[in-house]
């Protein structure tokens, strides 16, 4: 699966570990930064990230930030972008099954790194489940 990871100075470990992670279960992975634990606006990654989920070039998008709040934000303000704060491992599953969103959003401040990365795997393990979820996922851009 190809799949676009980024953040901000708060999420550059979790960051680091979870490309490691990623590319060691096969998956490409783009890192769209930062480069380093240097404080940074995360509008500058998150926006390049969103944009090319948006256009299909990556299937899924991976944002950490210290509250996971700023990142989703940022990227929902893109149109087909769907995401979703995710600090365990149900709302992942959820995020993805009843919202088909396509982004998780991972608070490493109130998340440990194994939990980031049981979140990332189900996330990016689970699919959308259509149906009754799917007119309600239609309903969304304005």
């Amino acid at each position: 699966m190809k799949i676009a990871i980024g953040g901000d100075h708060a999420g550059f470990e979790y960051k680091q570990m979870l490309i490691s992670m990623l590319e060691s279960d096969g998956h490409e992975v783009k890192d769209f930064g930062p480069f380093n634990a240097d404080s940074v606006d995360y509008p500058d990654f998150v926006h390049p990230l969103a944009s090319a989920v948006q256009a299909k070039e990556f299937e899924l998008g991976i944002l950490i930030c210290g509250s996971a709040n700023g990142v989703a934000i940022t990227a929902n303000k893109h149109e087909n972008i769907r995401a979703a704060i995710c600090w365990d491992v149900p709302l992942a599953a959820l995020a993805r099954q009843h919202n088909d969103a396509n982004v998780v959003c991972i608070p490493a401040r109130f998340t440990t790194p194994e939990q980031a990365q049981e979140i990332t795997t189900t996330f990016i393990n689970t699919t959308f489940e259509g149906g009754r979820h799917a007119t309600r996922v239609n309903k969304i851009n304005c």
